[in-house]
């Protein structure tokens, strides 16, 4: 109990340096529509993501070569814009 409370203490007093618990990890891709991440290669190809604008979202991918632009397309995925690095623009639109 003393240990619950002395941690209760420093998290009010350091909230960014004390983490409450563990975490699960969250899903790689939260807000992407499953089929644009089977067109992006799969979840194990996805790197990291987070939305650019209202209409674009960014992508890091470990192989572009695993991405299917047609199934992109299939998928409501208007615009591809593939960058250096593994690193992929989607224009999805506002839905």
């Amino acid at each position: 109990m003393f240990e619950k409370m002395q941690r209760a203490f420093w998290k009010a007093l350091t909230p960014d340096l004390i983490m409450d618990e563990p975490t699960v990890a969250a899903p790689v891709a939260p807000g992407l529509a499953a089929d644009v991440v089977a067109a992006l290669g799969g979840v194990d190809n996805l790197t990291s993501q987070q939305p650019v604008a209202l209409t674009r979202v960014r992508v890091e991918l470990r192989d572009v070569g695993w991405m299917n632009r047609q199934a992109l397309s299939v998928a409501g995925v208007r615009g591809v814009m593939v960058l250096d690095g593994g690193v992929v623009h989607l224009i999805v639109g506002l839905e």
